[in-house]
């Protein structure tokens, strides 16, 4: 932050002036630990009565998680009954940060816990961002492994 001890004004002003931090790389998970935690999402959702649920591989397509799960749920109370439920059972294996956006009754509802990605929606957010879309099997010509339903 060379140039940032020139500028005068807030730490805020500072940091703009100092420029994007470098890249972070993300550690590679363990896969047994990755794999735990997906059927923990997976059977909290079921169990939460999650409907359409989906698994995409995301490993080597992005760098900010190894899998995405998506899922709809049909009322604002459940959909964030479901992220506290997946929060407090991850939490009991180890797995003590994750964020979760949008819990305070919204369409939807973001948990990262840095592996893992996962998006519950109301039907019409679902369909509205299209995430499958964005994320799924047609961008990569044909890889019918990368999203699997559940």
């Amino acid at each position: 932050m060379a140039g940032a001890a020139k500028v005068t004004g807030s730490v805020r002003k500072k940091a703009a002036a100092a420029g994007p931090k470098g890249k972070v790389r993300r550690e590679a998970a363990s896969p047994d630990i990755i794999a735990q935690s997906l059927d923990i999402i997976v059977s909290s959702l079921e169990d939460d009565k999650g409907e359409n649920i989906v698994v995409i591989d995301l490993t080597g397509r992005a760098s900010f998680a190894d899998r995405m799960v998506i899922a709809t749920g049909v009322a604002d109370r459940q959909i964030s009954a479901m992220a506290q439920h997946i929060e407090r059972k991850l939490k009991d294996i180890g797995i003590k940060r994750v964020l979760v956006e949008g819990a305070n009754g919204s369409d939807w509802v973001l948990l990262d816990t840095g592996d893992i990605v996962v998006h519950i929606f109301k039907p019409e957010a679902r369909e509205l961002y299209g995430l499958e879309k964005m994320w799924g099997a047609e961008l990569d010509d044909g890889n019918e492994e990368a999203v699997t339903p559940v």
